[in-house]
């Protein structure tokens, strides 16, 4: 990976830029098999994000968790999310590892993962034997069942992030596109697997008889591909440190030595600071200690810092985290109760029901028929992604990005007005559509924003103008993932209300309706598209 030139203990990257006047860079063309090995994280993410969303009621439900405490569970993680995501994405940008920015942090929050749902999915299990008394033993479950759905939440949150920034930094701008049409492809493809595996009845079958339950064979499946697909991610693309400039100039090194050299000492990532050709010797030989209090502040990304780069975000940044919020609010409206809407208004079940009831079984039979309408949801938005790529050149990003929530607003509006079990499912195609459009259409206009802010800061280095780019892109990253975490905790707080006062979950598939096309008219005249 690294490659020294120029002057001793001048450190470069040849493999990640192309060296160029005043610090431009541009890493060279990503094979397409390294862009897929990237793309797996996502698929082992979206796997286990449906593995979740199968079971984590279920076993809730087998532990015994009261109603009073659901509402906590599924509040809590997106509220750290939304608290603590942006501090993750600024600390990866400043990451002096060895190993990279981004890599450590992903490791660590699939290790996360993978104990969040060892102690969800197991935790039952291990409670029972270890602990004989009757009376502690729900407390223990209950307890250790919670903190896991609530830690893999956490992690898995916070991977996208870091994912996202990990590709950008790393690939040329036709590399990101293609990359993200591929983290939606194999997205939409982890999240069928997940569901496929948990629509089958595994109790009667070898392995779930050796493992014991289906919560068991489900932990087997989704600790095997979480490690596969995390392996191949951290390995598919080499990831330069970020390295201390001053640390590597040796003090012999004469001032015009350093001025011809400076275009190679940039901080990988970010455009070095020069002004008419020539670096500050002083300041970058004295490092950190003359640094003055409030680049020390931003160095060390103390909160307040953190909290002004977020408050002073240019206003086309903060249009696109509102659209993005606008339509994550409108897809997870619909998916979160997607399920309970065929049981309740389309097969006309009753949840509350006795067990053994006709009423309840229908629900059930609406239930299932709700997870293979998610199915298609995710396999359509594998397929879409696909061909995303093919219609840019003709509708643009705010083709695509406009086309996204009309269909989706159409759709749930639709389904919502005349309740059909075969128009239903024919209309989750349109939720792929849109789950596609979420996860690429809003990434790629990030790296359309730093690429125009990188020929601006080019142009004012020409010109002898200070450089002031500040921004990173995990921050960016993190400040759009963080939308998502506040959009969970709008729907878990407010859709609940909403359904009591109407007294029926049809109210929810109008509401994601009427958000979206609200979407369609802010995507269309407050964000900011550029050629």
């Amino acid at each position: 990976m690294g490659n020294i030139r120029g002057q001793p203990g001048i450190h470069t990257y040849k493999s990640l830029a192309e060296e160029g006047p005043f610090g431009s860079v541009e890493p060279p063309k990503r094979p397409t098999g390294s862009l897929v090995m990237h793309s797996m994280a996502m698929f082992g993410r979206e796997f286990c994000y449906a593995v979740e969303a199968a079971y984590v009621t279920p076993v809730l439900l087998s532990v015994g968790l009261p109603r009073s405490l659901y509402s906590m569970v599924w509040l809590l993680s997106p509220i750290l999310g939304f608290l603590l995501q942006p501090v993750v994405g600024s600390a990866s940008d400043h990451c002096r590892a060895r190993w990279g920015r981004r890599r450590p942090y992903i490791l660590t929050l699939g290790v996360l993962m993978l104990l969040g749902m060892a102690m969800y999915l197991n935790g039952d299990a291990v409670v029972s034997a270890l602990i004989a008394d009757p009376r502690r033993k729900p407390i223990w479950a209950i307890s250790i069942t919670m903190i896991g759905v609530v830690l893999f939440d956490f992690a898995a949150d916070f991977t996208d992030g870091p994912i996202k920034a990990y590709l950008f930094d790393v690939c040329t701008y036709e590399d990101k596109e293609r990359g993200l049409h591929y983290h939606a492809l194999f997205t939409g493809l982890g999240g069928a697997l997940g569901y496929l595996l948990g629509a089958i009845d595994w109790a009667p079958l070898a392995l779930g008889r050796l493992l014991g339950t289906e919560f068991q064979v489900m932990f087997f499946f989704s600790s095997l591909v979480l490690t596969l697909c995390f392996i191949l991610h951290l390995c598919s693309i080499p990831e330069a440190p970020l390295r201390d400039v001053a640390k590597d100039i040796p003090p012999q090194q004469a001032p015009q030595d350093l001025a011809l050299s400076s275009d190679r000492m940039y901080q990988y990532g970010s455009i070095e600071k020069v002004k008419n050709g020539y670096v500050n010797l002083e300041l970058t030989l004295q490092g950190e200690k003359n640094k003055n209090p409030a680049e020390q502040t931003q160095r060390t990304m103390a909160v307040k810092s953190l909290l002004r780069a977020l408050m002073n975000m240019p206003s086309h940044y903060r249009c696109l985290c509102i659209s993005h919020l606008i339509g994550w609010t409108a897809f997870l409206s619909n998916m979160l109760f997607f399920t309970d809407f065929m049981g309740q208004i389309v097969y006309h079940g009753d949840p509350y029901s006795a067990h053994n009831s006709t009423e309840f079984l229908i629900y059930q039979r609406g239930v299932e028929v709700g997870c293979w309408g998610l199915c298609i949801n995710s396999v359509f938005s594998s397929l879409y992604s696909y061909f995303q790529k093919a219609l840019v050149p003709y509708i643009g990003l705010k083709g695509l990005y406009f086309m996204g929530y009309l269909l989706f607003g159409l759709g749930t509006g639709f389904i919502g007005l005349f309740p059909n079990v075969y128009s239903t499912l024919v209309m989750c195609t349109l939720f792929g559509v849109m789950s596609s459009t979420l996860y690429t259409v809003p990434f790629n206009l990030i790296t359309v924003y730093h690429l125009k802010e990188q020929e601006e800061q080019r142009l004012k280095a020409q010109g002898g103008g200070p450089d002031d780019s500040e921004r990173g892109q995990g921050l960016d990253c993190a400040a759009l993932t963080c939308v998502v975490q506040l959009a969970q905790i709008l729907v878990g707080g407010g859709l609940g209300f909403l359904v009591n006062t109407a007294g029926s979950v049809v109210v929810v598939v109008i509401t994601a309706s009427a958000v979206a096309l609200v979407g369609c008219c802010f995507v269309a005249l407050f964000v900011r598209y550029m050629d």
